[in-house]
């Protein structure tokens, strides 16, 4: 017995004894042998990890006004395990729909939802109404759960918000083609400044890591990881929140006026680039995207649209011809239609143009025969494109926004009628907006292509290292005499309330140049050629003339009257832009002694002429430019020995100055066209030539003539008219030649593209249009 308690005894003591060393031993295993493996994995049961996500960059425009930032937000949590617990789930339901405005089913399915094993969840975000949602909003929805609270008598009701931070855009549609937008859910951006400079603005996530207990409290002791977040930089734009909210409102307004496809206008500083203001309209509001649901309202036509810019681009082939001095203001040309090849090129008027004009004249007019004339045969067709590659088509401008596309220079050389339509901005010549506003810039500076920018500055916020962009410099288009000349021939385009097609762009007291376009556009749905009742019209223009502070282009696409031109519906548009930027820019009125009256039904500026008689050739054309009076010299002298009219004599803006330079025996006779007829007859007395007249009113035509014998100037004589604005389209005159002409019946159209026999290509619709 005694024995066999004993081995009992031996025996439980081995397996103890075994036992303890199985274990002695596994504890040396897992301690010593992998011991580094298991603390790796006690580490990640008893540490914790957070993200920390950066302050995106902040976007403000040159004055420091605040365009984009990061600003608080919430989003709204439930937890079906709760809220089934304490049966909440119509009542949370009703509520956060009342809220969030977020569906009621939708709503249910959030506070019911189960896991795959058919628990409860313990946290479920309301995406839809609550994702990222504002402190108002928050603080309601915080207002609620309180309520429910008190009504359970219970803390924990099943609703959470959760801090997290958004985009904000405190002036809501201001500049939203501009700026682009992040995408609510996933932090993408889209569109405009976000998504060009992402990779400045977003900045990187940082990091911690710490050790904590069963609660998730933090270890006092405990390893600590922290790699600091780096906010993203900000950006100073070019922009002027005073100017774009011009811009915002005059086309707002044109676009309830004209209810057209779309409405663009950009403002810009000529001798830098920087771009003032950007719209388009439709717009959007960035800080609820998703509530725009037409997508064209996304679309920035600025950098996006292609168009045949129609009669704005002549100021392209002007400036060409006068650098190359193939451009006399006062050599004439009979205007109304002009052969090219097969083709007929009309002017707008239907093809009755205005008889034999000065070319002054047909820039005043927009007549397409002036500058078929002027660049397709003076120029010729190598010089044209050159100055057109030159002028920075065909390719991008480099402005900082995405999207941007280079448009088409696609005539050829070897066809004549392709060459003749692009001298008017019409044929296989397709712009941007952008492209337009540069090359225009350009005239207006001095002849420098710049290279136009949005950012004038990037600072990072961490370094405080603050990146400066400065103007770049393109190339040299056109020198600076040609740009001031030019300058001085499309001032006359605004300031002449009698034929210029720009006078609706006339400001009081300030010197303008500008020139309006109506181009035709293809007439889609598988036909070729294009609509006599789709237009694209334009405004284009820079002031002051002398020292230009702003150029601005404006394009209206499609306005619901067929019959309306650059110069009725842009040329407003861009008046209101130029005179309210003016005045807040401190640009002080050139011309201070000009009033408008009407003459003959016309509202017309009246200014005194300054005594000019004894100044130098060089002080004289000053003073008159400064009024903005136009001149023309007679005779080869060095000073002014009399002047038509007299210093002090009313004048309208649109009146020509005579300044006789030498004695009169050696005078040619002048062009009177514009004159009173008392000026006329005085101009005739001064040469010692006789003038007879017929009507009465201004000069417009003059000849030379016998009567009794004797050498005689006629003067044909008009009352002053305003050029009429709506007559409906023109037809063709039936010939077997294949026409160009102008369906517009107002300022300036532009012709269509012509449809020549021996040229099977053309009347194609032209590549990128709408």
């Amino acid at each position: 017995m005694t024995r066999r308690i004993k081995l009992r005894a031996i025996l439980v003591g081995g397996l103890i004894t075994l036992l303890f060393v199985v274990l002695v031993g596994r504890i040396y295993f897992v301690q010593v042998v992998h011991g580094d493996r298991y603390l790796a994995l006690a580490k990640n049961v008893w540490s914790a990890s957070k993200v920390i996500n950066p302050v995106r960059g902040n976007i403000t425009d040159r004055n420091g006004n605040i365009l984009a930032m990061d600003a608080a937000a919430y989003t709204v949590a439930v937890n079906p395990e709760v809220i089934h617990k304490l049966k909440l789930e119509d009542r949370i339901a009703d509520g956060l729909h009342e809220l969030l405005g977020t569906p009621r089913e939708r709503l249910m399915s959030d506070v019911t939802a189960k896991k795959e094993s058919g628990e409860f969840l313990v946290n479920r975000e309301v995406r839809s109404g609550g994702w990222k949602i504002d402190k108002d909003l928050a603080d309601k929805v915080s207002e609620f759960r309180n309520k429910l609270r008190e009504e359970t008598d219970q803390d924990e009701v099943g609703i959470y918000l959760m801090e997290d931070q958004k985009r904000y855009y405190p002036r809501d549609t201001l500049a939203s083609h501009l700026l682009g937008y992040i995408e609510k859910n996933e932090g993408k951006a889209v569109y405009g400044l976000e998504r060009f400079y992402d990779e400045k603005l977003r900045g990187t996530k940082g990091s911690l890591k710490y050790e904590k207990d069963g609660k998730r409290v933090q270890l006092v002791e405990g390893e600590v990881e922290y790699t600091p977040a780096h906010d993203g930089n900000n950006l100073t734009l070019t922009i002027d929140t005073e100017i774009q909210s011009y811009i915002e409102e005059a086309i707002k307004k044109a676009s309830k006026a004209y209810n057209p496809k779309s409405i663009t206008a950009i403002a810009a500083d000529p001798n830098t680039m920087e771009i003032l203001g950007l719209a388009s309209y439709p717009n959007y509001n960035p800080n609820a995207y998703w509530e725009t649901k037409e997508q064209g309202n996304f679309y920035n036509h600025s950098v996006g649209q292609l168009f045949e810019p129609g009669s704005t681009f002549k100021i392209l082939t002007l400036a060409a011809a006068v650098e190359e001095n193939q451009f006399n203001p006062y050599d004439t040309y009979m205007s109304g239609s002009i052969m090219v090849g097969k083709t007929r090129i009309r002017d707008h008027n239907g093809g009755i143009g205005w008889g034999k004009i000065s070319y002054l004249d047909g820039l005043k007019h927009s007549s397409n025969v002036a500058f078929v004339k002027m660049g397709a045969e003076r120029l010729g067709a190598e010089k044209l494109n050159t100055y057109i590659t030159n002028f920075g088509f065909g390719t991008t401008t480099g402005i900082d926004l995405p999207g941007e596309v280079a448009g088409l220079v696609n005539f050829n050389w070897n066809r004549p009628t392709e060459v003749a339509t692009a001298t008017f901005g019409q044929g296989v010549l397709q712009v941007t907006p952008i492209q337009q506003l540069t090359a225009v810039a350009a005239v207006a500076n001095g002849g420098n292509l710049m290279q136009p920018h949005l950012v004038k500055r990037i600072e990072d916020p961490t370094t405080g290292a603050v990146t400066v962009v400065e103007p770049k410099l393109v190339r040299q288009v056109i020198s600076k005499e040609t740009s001031a000349k030019v300058g001085d021939y499309l001032e006359q385009v605004v300031s002449d309330q009698s034929i210029g097609t720009g006078k609706n762009a006339y400001i009081e007291g300030y010197r303008v140049a500008g020139k309006t376009g109506t181009a035709q556009k293809a007439a889609g749905g598988g036909q070729k050629g294009y609509s006599n009742k789709k237009y694209l019209v334009s405004f284009i223009g820079y002031a002051p003339v002398e020292d230009p502070k702003i150029v601005v282009y404006v394009v209206v696409d499609e306005p619901n009257d067929p019959y309306a031109g650059g110069g009725t519906v842009a040329a407003p548009v861009f008046r209101e832009i130029v005179q309210q930027s003016l005045n807040y820019m401190g640009v002080a009125p050139s011309i201070t002694d000009g009033q408008v009256k009407e003459i003959n039904g016309l509202q017309t500026t009246i200014i005194d002429v300054p005594e000019l008689e004894e100044l130098q050739i060089a002080q004289a054309q000053s003073e008159l430019k400064a009024r903005g009076l136009s001149y023309e010299l007679l005779g080869t002298g060095t000073k002014v020995v009399k002047q038509i009219p007299k210093a002090g004599t009313s004048v309208p803006s649109s009146q020509r100055v005579y300044l006789l330079t030498e004695e009169r025996s050696k005078l040619t006779i002048p062009n009177m066209r514009g004159l009173s007829l008392r000026d006329a007859l005085e101009v005739c007395s001064l040469l010692d030539i006789r003038c007879v007249s017929e009507g009465e009113g201004y000069v417009i035509e003059q000849m030379k003539a016998k009567l009794d014998g004797e050498d005689v100037i006629k003067l044909m004589l008009q009352p002053p008219y305003e050029p009429e604005e709506s007559d409906p389209p023109a037809d063709t005159d039936g010939a077997d030649e294949t026409e160009v002409d102008n369906n517009e019946a107002n300022d300036d159209a532009d012709g269509a593209e012509p449809q020549a026999e021996d040229d099977p290509s053309d009347g194609s619709d032209p590549a990128g249009q709408e």
